[in-house]
């Protein structure tokens, strides 16, 4: 499965990615005049935050439609996979990335790309999903998949890694792990709910399944996750976990 996103779904039912990122742009500490990647910068919400401190940003996203609603925001991006970066050595002074590394595939790939691009010393500081991550949106939608005999649709969507795994990866590709966090994070979801965030967050899934199909397996895996996600009010919270770290190469 490829996941597809679409820019508007995304700032309807994602804007809480950006939104709450504080923390790891605390991590980060961005300083006037560094030469700084946002790696997977999706729209460039988080892009023009950290340029507007002083900092030269630029970005770069898989997905065309993501480089081109940065570039609406006024973020220069390019179009590139995180394995296969399209940037001299030693360009940059640190790369960034906010929800966006439990997508690549090559994780060892990526890490050594991301070690060439980075000058001496240069900082590598990210977010990510954590081990646990969205576990119980994940059971129910599998549920309901293998009801229908997709069963298998939604292996390998996503990485989550414990930190210690992560950590040892990251040594594993020359960098030194300065900093590493598991933090559990409820996350309110916007007014789409489950709904919406299904449709954005596995559009890919979606996109995989008979057209006939996709509106069932979004209604049933939302009322499978009514009773432990939805409160009584009627608002959604996904179960988040992320992973946050700070590393040098």
């Amino acid at each position: 499965m490829t996941q597809t996103w679409d820019p508007k779904a995304y700032g309807q039912n994602g804007a809480f990615v950006h939104e709450l990122a504080g923390g790891v742009l605390d991590w980060l500490a961005a300083q006037p005049g560094e030469n700084i990647l946002d790696l997977g910068c999706g729209d460039g919400q988080l892009s023009k935050r950290v340029a507007a401190g002083g900092a030269l940003v630029l970005g770069v996203d898989s997905s065309s439609e993501m480089v081109s609603a940065a570039w609406s925001q006024g973020v220069s991006a390019e179009q590139a996979s995180a394995e296969q970066l399209p940037f001299p050595d030693a360009t940059f002074d640190a790369v960034f990335s906010n929800a966006a590394l439990h997508w690549v595939r090559g994780q060892n790939a990526m890490m050594a790309e991301v070690r060439r691009v980075l000058k001496p010393r240069g900082r590598f500081v990210a977010e990510m999903g954590g081990h646990g991550n969205i576990a119980a949106i994940r059971v129910a939608l599998m549920a309901v998949l293998g009801r229908y005999g997709h069963a298998g649709d939604e292996d390998g969507v996503n990485y989550y890694p414990t930190p210690d795994r992560y950590r040892r990866r990251l040594e594993e590709n020359g960098f030194k792990v300065q900093r590493m966090v598991l933090i559990p994070r409820p996350t309110p979801l916007a007014a789409g709910g489950m709904d919406g965030w299904l449709r954005t967050f596995r559009r890919g899934v979606f996109e995989g399944l008979p057209e006939e199909l996709r509106e069932t397996v979004v209604a049933e895996t939302s009322a499978l996750l009514a009773p432990v996600l939805r409160d009584e009010e009627g608002n959604w919270v996904a179960d988040y976990v992320r992973l946050r770290f700070i590393a040098t190469a």
